[in-house]
């Protein structure tokens, strides 16, 4: 493995960081229409697929981009999920039906099936184990700052011109992503051509076993996120927010505020404390967005959202890479980000059964997912016992 360097602030990272950012405002920028989107073709029964067949897809290419990202490299595994992202927004103004529809928000998901997966590898090759967790915090600022802006620019641009619009500036986000990704150096030493042999699976080269405890965790956490993204859009319309995008603005900008604090904490005090105040913290978010009667105090709900996630993410992904096999460490991110999207899918999933464009179900997701997580938490403190000394601190 090549030798990181002393310092996480190169060019590199730098361009590694700017890339995320482009990716991550790319496909986000296309969630708060969606919903309405479908709903307008007549497939409002829907609305929990938009995400699920998202995540499906995405998860399904997890073993495939970790294997790839472990032998071809890093960089072309990050540069197919931007070159998927960059297709689909063409794609979703020809094909108008529900069906169509469907097909493509399947496709979509290879998208963040690849390039995620090859980003993690990437950043923990590039920086010393000690700073993996103000690393992944820094990533995870860029990343979610697309995750903030993408919403609000596109409920913006569907606003003032179309969706078809949209749809398209998706695509330019993506375009402008991989050329980024032309200028940077592989980190992978000895990288292979691709073959198509790579894309023999078997099951060994599915789950990283070492990481199964942050696993269970990511999983459990990243339910709740798939009801945010199923349901607050009419959650928050019902509350009195006009701009269906802001709740995603509110919670990403706070979240940005606390993942570099979050993520050198972790590596000072240890992951698993961190992970247990984060887990508390989003408990108690989640039951006041079920709870929240005004456009005020689900901004506040949100922004408390925010924190927790915003701790939880940096520290759960140097977790994962703390508790990795080096040699494997594509498959190990891979696994983590399975986890994540199995979580938002079956989130999507519950929210889309409880919900049924029925308002009042919605409060009752919401105090669902604050069980989950309290059984997260309860798994960290009650359950899980370390037989490695890999947690930093």
């Amino acid at each position: 493995m090549r030798q990181p360097s002393e310092t996480i602030y190169t060019l590199q990272f730098g361009l590694v960081c700017l890339s995320s950012f482009l990716f991550s405002a790319s496909f986000n920028m296309l969630i708060p229409e969606l919903p309405a989107y479908l709903t307008a073709m007549g497939g409002a029964e829907y609305k929990g697929l938009i995400i699920a067949l998202f995540t499906l897809t995405a998860g399904i290419s997890r073993p495939f981009s970790g294997k790839l990202t472990d032998t071809i490299g890093r960089v072309p595994v990050m540069a197919v999920g931007s070159l998927v992202c960059f297709l689909c927004g063409f794609l979703y103004p020809v094909l108008t039906t529900i069906s169509g529809f469907l097909f493509l928000r399947l496709i979509h998901g290879f998208s963040t099936g690849f390039k995620p997966t090859a980003t993690a590898a990437y950043v923990a090759d590039l920086v010393p184990a000690g700073k993996w967790g103000e690393a992944m915090g820094i990533h995870g600022i860029c990343f979610s700052t697309g995750l903030a802006i993408g919403p609000a620019i596109g409920s913006t641009i569907t606003d003032h011109y179309s969706i078809d619009i949209l749809f398209y500036c998706s695509s330019l986000f993506a375009l402008l992503s991989i050329v980024i990704l032309a200028n940077m150096k592989e980190t992978l030493p000895g990288n292979e051509r691709f073959r198509f042999r790579h894309l023999k699976i078997n099951r060994k080269d599915i789950i990283e076993w070492r990481v199964i405890p942050a696993v269970i965790i990511i999983f459990m956490s990243y339910i709740s996120y798939g009801a945010i993204l199923t349901v607050i859009s009419d959650w928050s319309a019902h509350l009195g927010t006009s701009n269906k995008g802001l709740f995603f603005m509110v919670f990403t900008l706070t979240s940005l505020l606390i993942r570099f604090v979050a993520g050198k904490a972790s590596d000072r005090y240890g992951r698993t404390l961190i992970l247990k105040i984060s887990l508390a913290l989003l408990a108690c978010s989640l039951l006041w967005i079920g709870l929240a009667t005004s456009s005020l105090s689900l901004m506040l709900a949100s922004a408390l959202y925010g924190i927790a996630t915003g701790m939880l993410s940096p520290t759960a992904s140097a977790w994962t890479a703390d508790l990795s096999n080096p040699a494997e460490r594509g498959k190990a991110m891979a696994t983590m980000y399975i986890a994540l999207e199995a979580g938002i899918g079956l989130g999507a999933l519950l929210a889309g059964w409880l919900f049924i464009d029925d308002l009042q179900m919605i409060p009752v997701t919401f105090y669902t997912c604050t069980g989950i997580t309290i059984l997260a938490l309860i798994y960290l403190q009650f359950i899980y016992k370390s037989k490695m000394t890999v947690d930093a601190g």
